[in-house]
């Protein structure tokens, strides 16, 4: 959440340029960021199957306000399809892979 806090805190003209590769690279860093803090709410969980869905709905929950951290910082802006489509996709995702890679 740290990491994930302070690089959000970054002014949009710190932000690094990846080039042509520049949105799908951030928006993997989107799924990854929020894939492992998925996942570590769940290990905060105690690996519960039954509390996945509860691991998952904090990652969204967290993505959610640091949308809203971002709209206080200069150059950045919210955006309910992050929170939604790649914080949420990536969250899901970790956890899905963590169910399947725990039941074997």
């Amino acid at each position: 959440m740290f990491t994930i806090f302070v690089l959000s805190a970054q002014t949009g003209s710190n932000l690094p340029n990846f080039g042509s590769l520049d949105y799908v690279v951030k928006k993997a860093g989107h799924l990854l960021g929020y894939g492992l803090l998925g996942w570590a709410y769940w290990r905060g969980l105690g690996f519960d199957r039954r509390r996945t869905w509860l691991a998952w709905l904090l990652a969204v929950i967290y993505a959610a306000t640091d949308e809203l951290h971002q709209s206080f910082v200069a150059g950045r802006h919210p955006s309910v399809i992050d929170v939604l489509l790649f914080d949420g996709t990536g969250a899901a995702a970790a956890l899905w892979l963590g169910l399947r890679l725990r039941s074997k």
